[in-house]
């Protein structure tokens, strides 16, 4: 089975605030399927974050090393293309384009094999995991109003964001992280995200010791970003000195990336995100390599359905992944399958057992957000 053409839809109208110092609107495009196809008629589906025309750019470099290969050896032909775009700079929009890519071939080799394709990455450990309801931090009536909500709607767990956290004072910072605490209860997992890959962050080390204590008093069950990301040694030393669980690398790409923070132990949980960092065969890489040095793997998830299916495949070979992020109030989470997602009575996802990434897709919703008629 070869390959025989590409095709992207970038997705918008409806894309929802990042968080950023320069805000998302809803036209803009920073989450963009991919789709393989093949002479044998079935298709594959991928994802990318990052905007359709940096897919489109980095694609004119992929396709010639694409074209007419096996549709049936992901990780051989993922690494075929991060060898040989060596030179153009490891990460960035070639990558990221790569991730989804792999994504998409792993997706097919599931259809030809007809399994869901966590099974052939240390076999379905669990059946169901638990998505905590990831949001932005609001002012504090409206942040409470919105948990309440998903509250209501099933969720256990939940990790609140960026905002004002941080950038205020400290008083601001334990007045959100109260007024999550008191509209979830003290039963609820809750995370806290302070967003040190914003632009010009500017938490410092001590403001994030200082932060860590005050979380604690909170049960707050890791504390994610609260350094600028490339900062090794002051993530080593807040790992010392934090008494909740430090967190971080979404922004990373490629094993490579994450070598020096995992094996130096800079963090208690690592986040790759598997639309960026490479795709499937990158992440399941990091994973083995956090899982041989005591780290826990949850996938960042900020993005679509395909995302999301991903990480919930991945979930279900990897012992300590007990959790995926699902980011609320999405379309491009909850709108473009043939199915929704559905919480059971403990708040948990079931993981698809469909071949592939186990979810089908409406092409009329994805050609309502994207004006693509023809990806799948």
């Amino acid at each position: 089975m070869k390959i025989t053409e590409i095709r992207i839809a970038g997705l918008r109208g409806a894309t929802p605030k990042g968080g950023w110092s320069e805000e998302l609107e809803p036209e803009n495009v920073v989450h963009t399927l991919v789709a393989i196809h093949t002479d044998g008629g079935l298709v594959g589906i991928g994802a990318v974050f990052t905007s359709d025309e940096l897919v489109r750019a980095s694609l004119e470099i992929l396709k010639p090393l694409l074209i007419g290969e096996t549709a049936l050896e992901p990780e051989r032909v993922s690494e075929k293309l991060h060898q040989n775009t060596f030179w153009l700079g490891r990460g960035g929009s070639i990558t990221h384009t790569i991730s989804g890519i792999d994504i998409a071939l792993w997706d097919l080799f599931g259809k030809v094999t007809q399994q869901p394709i966590g099974r052939f990455f240390g076999g379905r450990l669990r059946e169901k995991v638990m998505p905590y309801a990831s949001l932005l931090m609001d002012e504090p009536p409206i942040m409470q109003a919105n948990l309440r909500n998903l509250l209501a709607q099933g969720f256990k767990a939940f990790k609140i964001g960026w905002g004002t956290f941080g950038r205020i004072s400290p008083a601001n910072d334990e007045l959100l992280v109260r007024s999550a605490r008191e509209a979830i209860g003290d039963d609820c997992f809750l995370a806290v995200d302070a967003g040190g890959s914003d632009a010009y962050w500017k938490g410092s080390l001590r403001w994030a010791i200082n932060a860590s204590h005050m979380l604690a008093d909170y049960n707050v069950g890791w504390f994610e970003e609260a350094l600028h990301p490339d900062d090794l040694e002051g993530f080593k030393t807040l790992r010392k000195a934090s008494p909740v669980p430090i967190s971080g690398c979404e922004v990373l790409t490629r094993r490579q990336s994450f070598i020096p923070f995992i094996t130096q132990g800079a963090f208690d949980i690592i986040q790759p995100d598997v639309v960026k960092c490479g795709g499937i065969s990158e992440w399941r890489r990091i994973a083995n390599l956090a899982e041989d040095h005591g780290i826990q793997m949850i996938p960042h998830g900020w993005n679509t359905a395909v995302g999301l299916a991903t990480d919930l495949q991945l979930s279900s070979a990897f012992h300590r992944t007990n959790f995926v992020e699902y980011c609320t109030g999405a379309p491009y989470v909850d709108d473009i399958t043939t199915k929704p997602w559905v919480l059971d009575k403990n708040g948990m996802l079931e993981i698809p057992s469909g071949p592939g990434i186990g979810i089908e897709f409406d092409p009329e919703k994805i050609e309502k957000y994207s004006g693509v008629t023809n990806l799948i």
